[in-house]
């Protein structure tokens, strides 16, 4: 058994002391893939050292929509740029955030929009962030289609927005805050067919139960697999089988 995390931030400050010793940890404990997640240039440049500095680590660059303060076209120049590099498997994270900027949603669009034309010329997916944006990522989406589809990440339980992503052929990925007590997971989960499912963590970010308030990791998304597998009625064998299939295909790795 080994699981594929969609979705990570070992380029993160928080693992600024232990990264190593933590990334040796996680292949230990059956994590044998993930993708490290660029928010913003400077992280995306140390995603991609990461993910060339072990086999089993991948990359992804971007600009996300709480990092969009002052981008430049000269910035998307440089996502172009770092997306075509060894290892970069995605153009991502990417989207529109209303919870934290409602000031800036045009500028957000704009960021998204263009962010999706690279990813297009280049040919890779994209990896959405979407918070309290649903209507608007949407409908960006189908008036902008993406060649290589992508990944609705940390996918929010919005059956409309479930629905309709996987209409446009988009993979759901679910990460800890399924296995909250408060949370009502099962439909969402439920709707999601097992080739379009994924898993990750966030990590640093969202830890799951029952290491909720602790610092994240790799290694967690047991828990996120095993709260799949219950809705679903399957073993945790089954679902990480499933999983790590998925994330290959999307990511297109062999």
């Amino acid at each position: 058994m080994q699981f594929f995390d969609s979705h990570s931030h070992f380029n993160d400050e928080k693992f600024e002391n232990d990264r190593n010793e933590i990334i040796k940890l996680i292949y230990k404990e059956k994590v044998t893939r993930t993708v490290c997640v660029g928010y913003n240039i400077k992280q995306s440049e140390l995603a991609i050292k990461i993910a060339n500095s072990v086999p089993y680590i991948f990359a992804s660059v971007g600009i996300s929509p709480n990092d969009i303060e002052n981008f430049t076209e000269e910035d998307l120049k440089k996502v172009e740029n770092l997306g075509v590099k060894n290892k970069v498997v995605a153009i991502g994270e990417i989207g529109l955030d209303y919870y934290w900027n409602k000031e800036n949603k045009e500028k957000q669009k704009e960021a998204f929009i263009k962010q999706i034309e690279i990813a297009n010329k280049i040919e890779k997916p994209i990896i959405i962030h979407t918070r309290e944006a649903v209507m608007d990522t949407l409908e960006i989406l189908k008036k902008y289609p993406v060649k290589k589809k992508g990944i609705f990440h940390c996918c929010p339980l919005n059956k409309e927005l479930i629905k309709e992503g996987l209409k446009l052929g988009f993979y759901i990925s679910f990460s800890g805050n399924i296995t909250f007590k408060n949370a009502k997971s099962e439909e969402a989960v439920s709707l999601v067919p097992d080739d379009k499912i994924l898993i990750e963590t966030d990590s640093p970010y969202l830890s799951p139960e029952p290491v909720r308030g602790r610092r994240n990791d790799p290694r967690n998304v047991i828990y996120v697999a095993q709260r799949i597998a219950d809705i679903k009625n399957k073993s945790l064998e089954e679902i990480a089988e499933i999983t790590f299939k998925n994330a290959n295909k999307i990511y297109n790795i062999n």
